[in-house]
């Protein structure tokens, strides 16, 4: 079993538990000098996708998951993973009880472009029932987004 740092969708534990019912969830806590931002619009079907960044200033709400490898290769489809469009990388986390060091996804297109409504009230709706702080969530969905699809 190995860590992972979910971040968008993935924040969700009753989504997590659906796509990986081999993993569960950990803890949650914070990607310190990271930032949710996003990119890659031309692969979205309806906007930029979800990332991170390096950021000194900010921090990412995440849901840390023990994922077993049978889960894992779950989710490298549904990240798009084995496409190359999201690569993994391992990044240190904040939680209650110490750091961490887990690995999460990163999408290899570069920053910029704007996330749909829908995707965003998806993450928002995700970081709430992980329990990430309100103002966190009000942060999400309260960005710059594409008020429709294609």
């Amino acid at each position: 079993m190995t860590l992972y740092a979910a971040y968008g969708s993935n924040l969700d534990p009753a989504r997590m538990s659906e796509r990986c019912p081999h993993s569960p969830l950990e803890t949650t806590g914070w990607l310190t000098g990271w930032r949710l931002t996003f990119g890659g619009e031309e692969h979205g079907w309806d906007g930029a996708l979800p990332t991170i960044v390096q950021d000194p200033f900010e921090q990412v709400f995440v849901a840390v998951y023990d994922v077993t490898r049978e889960d894992e290769s779950v989710l490298d489809q549904v990240e798009m993973a084995e496409s190359g469009l999201y690569r993994k990388t391992k990044v240190r986390i904040s939680t209650m009880s110490g750091e961490q060091v887990v690995w999460t996804y990163v999408l290899d297109a570069y920053e910029g472009g704007l996330p749909s409504a829908l995707h965003l009230g998806v993450l928002a709706d995700a970081a709430e029932a992980a329990g990430a702080p309100a103002d966190y969530v009000h942060a999400v969905r309260n960005r710059d987004c594409r008020s429709t699809g294609l």
